[in-house]
């Protein structure tokens, strides 16, 4: 027996799913096509020879770790995201994409500074506010969606984790600014 669809009323869970999905194969892919751009805009991790020539702390992962994580990190927050804008009528909504949008561009934003423009200090305060913006968006998804929220959590884990990493390179680098690696002085005989 065919189900009928009778106008004005509401979707069902299958129209409710499918409306997600769509959500979700346009805004993860543009989540990871933005962060993979901007960590191509300058040459980062060991294809950066200032990086390489910095001072790390102990605790410093390895590198093939930081293009595992963030891929994870930007189809959990993709994922996230499409959740919100999927909740259309929901009361804040728009607040908590903007706050999304604002947290995301700052997190965009660093790494060309910290590796591009050698802003060891400068790219710590602005992970501090990503870290921020990016609580205050959580806060904002669970009002919204609580499955939202708790996709924002490993983000917001690895963010206090980079955060302590720029610290630390920042009290083990005061000079940071100023390195040139490879930078060698000739003298004529």
């Amino acid at each position: 027996m065919a189900k009928e669809r009778r106008v004005g009323t509401i979707a069902s869970k299958g129209q409710l799913r499918m409306s997600f999905l769509r959500w979700a194969i346009v805004i993860v892919p543009l989540i990871l096509l933005l962060g993979f751009a901007s960590g191509r805009v300058v040459p980062a991790g060991s294809e950066n020879s200032w990086y390489v020539a910095l001072t790390k702390p102990e605790l410093n992962p390895p590198g093939w770790i930081f293009p595992v994580v963030w891929t994870t990190l930007y189809i959990l927050i993709g994922l996230a995201l499409a959740m919100i804008v999927h909740a259309r009528g929901a009361r804040g909504r728009g607040v908590a994409i903007g706050l999304f949008v604002v947290q995301f561009a700052l997190n965009l934003a660093w790494t060309p500074l910290f590796f591009g423009a050698h802003r060891v200090s400068a790219a710590l305060f602005v992970i501090v506010a990503i870290l921020i913006l990016s609580i205050v968006t959580t806060i904002a998804f669970s009002r919204i969606r609580k499955g939202a929220a708790w996709l924002m959590v490993p983000y917001l884990v690895w963010l206090s984790f980079a955060g302590v990493l720029n610290w630390r390179i920042d009290q083990l680098n005061p000079d940071a600014e100023r390195l040139v690696p490879g930078a060698q002085t000739s003298q004529m005989l």
